[in-house]
């Protein structure tokens, strides 16, 4: 059956692609070089970081909004027989479920990094109740609350701009549980990791969880082993990432804030074959644009960016077959 919502999502984010402002495409391309120039290390502020990774998303969620990629998320693959969309889904049932929800119908959930809210509306679904998200992109918010209103739920779904570096604009113990799907975790460095569990605590209500899918490095990584950074550094700007942390570092700032960990492991699957689809995808989505450029229906930056994301898709594919990063890493912890 012809996926029709598909087809028109990738026919708006090409169009938003070709009728972007010369400035956000350069802001893009200069947000991916600042992110080559972090792994090179060069030192960065997070004030900085956090504008760079804003202007990148700007470009970014429309580029991969046209392969299928809306939720800006590789999935472990669980069911082999399934793409990337069936196991996102599959994915998403199962961080839900380690939420461990007493009444789904009357919970508020808050979803951190929350996209184009495609991952929410799902939630929302499931459960009958409502989720609140944020999101340091403004066109990706307002994406969220237009599917929200056309869905006929923007009664359950509220979204808003938020930085995960700011207190959270939530008062305190609001949320039944909050969720994250590789969006929080790799935007802090070691340091500001405290500040942002202690805001997470406070806004869950007591006995409530915390559940992710996240990007992390695993304990295997070796920051002295020159081939481990390598890789790193042309995978990370790959995830529009600023920095790396390891499951133990994101755990003891859960502890310390006060929850209590209930789970740290792997991902159930690797998510690299499913990253392989894409990348394939992406180089055949590179041959088209070759061709729309010689008639100059697509600017040259856009083969520029697909060129970055295939060379930093394949130092990840290498990485995870290797088992020095996760994509999916599973952290469940409880509000004590």
């Amino acid at each position: 059956m012809l996926d029709t919502y598909r087809l028109r999502t990738a026919a708006t984010g090409l169009k938003r692609l070709a009728t972007l402002p010369p400035e956000d495409k350069q802001a893009g391309i200069d947000a991916y070089r600042f992110f080559q120039a972090m792994q090179a290390g060069e030192p960065t502020e997070t004030a900085d970081e956090t504008r760079a990774v804003a202007a990148y998303y700007k470009v970014l969620n429309n580029m991969l909004s046209v392969f299928d990629l809306e939720k800006l998320y590789i999935p472990p693959m669980l069911d082999e027989t399934k793409g990337l969309y069936d196991n996102q889904i599959l994915t998403e049932k199962a961080v839900l479920a380690e939420l461990a929800l007493e009444d789904p119908a009357a919970s508020h959930l808050l979803d951190m990094g929350c996209g184009r809210g495609r991952i929410a509306h799902h939630f929302a679904t499931l459960t009958g109740g409502e989720v609140s998200g944020y999101n340091i992109d403004p066109n990706q918010v307002e994406n969220a609350v237009a599917w929200a209103e056309r869905c006929g739920m923007g009664d359950r779904l509220h979204f808003t701009v938020g930085d995960h570096h700011d207190p959270l604009d939530y008062p305190s113990e609001t949320f039944d549980g909050c969720f994250s799907f590789q969006a929080v975790w790799p935007f802090f460095k070691k340091e500001e990791l405290d500040l942002h569990a202690r805001e997470m605590y406070r806004v869950l209500k007591p006995g409530a969880r915390y559940a992710c899918s996240e990007y992390l490095l695993t304990p295997f990584f070796d920051w002295d082993d020159e081939e481990h950074v390598a890789l790193h550094r042309l995978f990370l700007p790959t995830l529009a990432a600023t920095q790396s942390m390891y499951p133990a570092d994101v755990c003891a700032a859960l502890e310390r804030a006060g929850f209590r960990i209930l789970v740290s492991a792997p991902s159930k699957s690797e998510a690299w074959p499913l990253c392989e689809q894409k990348r394939d995808l992406i180089l055949w989505g590179r041959r088209l644009v070759r061709a729309l450029e010689k008639v100059r229906v697509a600017p040259p930056w856009i083969e520029e960016s697909l060129d970055l994301l295939q060379r930093g898709g394949q130092a990840w594919t290498e990485a995870e077959r290797a088992k020095l990063a996760d994509l999916n890493w599973r952290i469940v912890a409880e509000k004590r």
